[in-house]
């Protein structure tokens, strides 16, 4: 892999405020990866340090492994879920 493109994306999740919340679409667009899914390859092998919990994927579900801890984490920064949905018109980010 691109190491370039490995520290962009992890750039960009570092980008994300807190209270808010990017897909993973968002975050390879904003880094000029050709795949959403490289995204997630990423944080799951070198995201642990980065504020992980606030990727989701494109229809405001956390990945299902994830689910309970990502909206917790999610919960404390004022970030709240319908079901394990977050409303993505009110709480994503859009990188400036």
């Amino acid at each position: 892999m691109d190491e370039e493109l490995h520290e962009r994306v992890r750039e960009v999740v570092t980008t994300i405020p807190p209270g808010k919340v990017a897909t993973y679409g968002d975050v390879a667009a904003a880094a000029g990866a050709s795949t959403p899914r490289l995204v997630g390859r990423i944080l799951s092998e070198d995201g642990a340090d980065l504020p992980w919990h606030r990727v989701l994927r494109a229809n405001g579900t956390p990945a299902p492994h994830l689910v309970h801890r990502q909206l917790e984490l999610l919960r404390a920064e004022g970030v709240l879920a319908d079901g394990q949905r977050i409303d993505l018109r009110r709480y994503r980010w859009q990188p400036s």
